[in-house]
């Protein structure tokens, strides 16, 4: 067995730390963003011919998604909250930022480095996994070779649920912390693990946020090993 040398493994560190997080969108055909928000990446998406299919959960952000992206004919959106089950139903909490830090789960040291943002409403929601949504709206998954997460904490369960379509996806993209910033939530080793488990290998990393003892948040990008 060969074993990596020092600087090989550093060289590979680097390359995580040094590609474009986004560069890897130019190689896609299609994109499936979960935890879309009000779509602040559409006008991106659009500019690179991609096939877009957003999904989000709160009502009245659903709204804002589907009013700005009306214009670009590559891109709809369904809302759902998406999680490992379907049928569960989950508490879903409303941060006050237009939605943007809402979660299933409770804030923990989120508070330390956004203070400003709290909870200020609560909707009961009735999840679903990925692959059933798809079914649903009868989407082809195949049209759909990248996806991204924005889910605030569940990133995991919404892996977990979409592990039977995953072979689908070329890149994967999600926010996450390697500390508890919300109540239990995935971290960035869990994400690791269960991606090299369905033949994910590490991509790029890049940091967005730190917390004062250290832990950092970051915008991590797998790729499929084929």
């Amino acid at each position: 067995m060969i074993r990596p040398t020092t600087e090989g493994v550093l060289q590979r560190i680097r390359k995580l730390f040094d590609r474009d997080p986004d560069r890897f969108l130019e190689s896609c055909k299609g994109v499936i963003h979960v935890g879309a928000n009000a779509g602040q990446e559409r006008e991106a998406y659009q500019a690179l011919g991609l096939r877009v299919l957003w999904v989000e959960p709160i009502p009245f952000v659903f709204e804002q998604l589907t009013a700005n992206i009306e214009t670009f004919s590559r891109q709809q959106a369904v809302q759902a909250l998406i999680t490992d089950l379907d049928g569960e139903s989950y508490q879903f909490n409303i941060a006050n930022n237009n939605g943007a830090s809402s979660s299933i789960l409770d804030f923990k040291d989120h508070k330390d480095i956004w203070p400003e943002v709290t909870y200020t409403d609560a909707i009961t929601l009735t999840s679903r996994t990925l692959p059933t949504v798809l079914s649903e709206h009868h989407i082809d998954p195949s049209g759909y070779d990248a996806l991204i997460m924005d889910t605030q904490g569940s990133e995991l369960l919404v892996l977990e649920g979409a592990a039977p379509i995953l072979r689908n996806f070329k890149y994967i993209k999600t926010e996450v912390a390697d500390f508890e910033s919300y109540a239990e939530c995935c971290q960035l080793t869990d994400i690791d693990r269960f991606l090299r488990q369905h033949r994910f290998k590490p991509f790029s990393r890049h940091e967005f946020a730190r917390h004062q003892d250290g832990g950092i948040y970051w915008d991590v990008t797998y790729k499929r090993r084929w």
